[in-house]
Formats: C-alpha cells, structure tokens, sequence
C-alpha cells in the first residue's frame, strides 16, 4: 500500500524500495527503478537474487558483531591477529573500511549503530553492555588496549566518551583515533591513507 493508502503496482513498489536506500531521494529511486527494468533486466534480476540471499545467509557474528555466514566470522577465528587490542567501530562497513588499510592487525567489536539520546538510542541499543563482557572476558587473551574508532560527529564523540567512562573501572587502555579523520565525517568514507595515519597516531 502506498503512504495515501492506495494499493501500488509493481514498479511502483521497487521504487519506494529502492528509496530504502541511504541517500536514495525519490527521483533518483524512479531513475534506477526505471534503468534496470528499461536497459538491464538480467542486472535486475542478479541484484534480485544477491539481495534474497544475503538477507537470508548473512548474520551477525556471535562474538563481535561485524556480518558473516558463520556463527564466528574469520577474522575472530584467525590465530595470527593480536587478540590484546580491541577495535570498536560502529558498523560492519567501518571495520571494512579499517581493514582495506592494512594497518591494524588487532580483534574488533562493532556496535549497532551509535549513541542518539534524542532518537531514544541507549546504551543497551547498541551493545554496550556486551562490550564491555567483551573487554572483561577471560577466558581468552586478556584485552590490554580499546581503539575507540567511532564517527567524527556529535553523535560519535558522545559514544566514544561514554566507552572511555564505562571501561575506565576496568583498568583498560582506552585510545581515540587521532584528529587526521575530518570532524564531522563518517569512517567509511574517509580515504584509507587518513585513516591509517590516525590510527597510527591514536592517543
């Protein structure tokens, strides 16, 4: 049913998906709605089908959150990483973005999202209290150092402090990524020389 409460048709039922989307407006949805059925059916098709099974094979992994098809994803699994830092990002596409740079050889935990107290987003809501059973696990090796890697935003210096406080008691090496990441930006989009560099120079 359309927003007015009339029913939609099919083509217009793939635009209001596609506006789903993150920056995805109205008429941009129509333009890709509109060239993948005119000019490209099989691409369609194929984005039809990647869409159907990523929903139903991609989880979340059980120890740190980031998407995989296993119950632990292979970079918790992997023995050759430095299980003594902790990087704590707030999405799968931050950690990707950190990955792609080569520099950090260390564990991660990625939150659900960040810190918005006017949007009703609580600690609880973005898993702060399971990192923090993370950083207190001992069954494995134990965490020396957590690299707060949130957003460069309000939200994200909100988020990163409120860690800081909550591990504190904890006896933990908290560290920030340093200020080469503009304020204001999101992690994934930054260019991945800049991103190593303040990761590098984290204090």
């Amino acid at each position: 049913m359309s927003p007015s409460g009339h029913p939609v048709d099919a083509l217009g039922a793939l635009v209001e998906a596609l506006k789903h989307l993150p920056g995805v407006g109205a008429k941009s949805a129509q333009r890709m709605a509109y060239h993948l059925l005119q000019h490209d059916r099989p691409a369609a098709q194929q984005l039809a089908h990647a869409l159907q099974t990523a929903v139903s094979q991609v989880r979340h992994c059980a120890r740190c959150h980031t998407f995989t098809e296993q119950p632990v994803c292979l970079t918790c699994l992997d023995p050759a990483r430095d299980a003594r830092q902790l990087c704590v990002v707030e999405t799968p596409a931050d950690q990707a973005a950190l990955e792609r740079t080569g520099s950090y050889r260390g564990l991660y935990f990625v939150l659900m999202g960040r810190l918005s107290p006017l949007d009703g987003i609580g600690a609880q809501a973005i898993g702060l209290p399971e990192l923090i059973d993370r950083v207190w696990d001992r069954e494995g090796v134990p965490v020396e150092e957590v690299i707060v890697a949130t957003n460069f935003n309000a939200e994200g210096e909100v988020t990163a402090h409120v860690i800081a406080e909550a591990l504190k008691p904890r006896g933990v090496r908290v560290t920030r990524l340093a200020r080469g990441v503009p304020v204001g930006s999101e992690l994934e989009y930054v260019d991945l020389g800049t991103i190593a560099h303040a990761l590098s120079e984290r204090r």
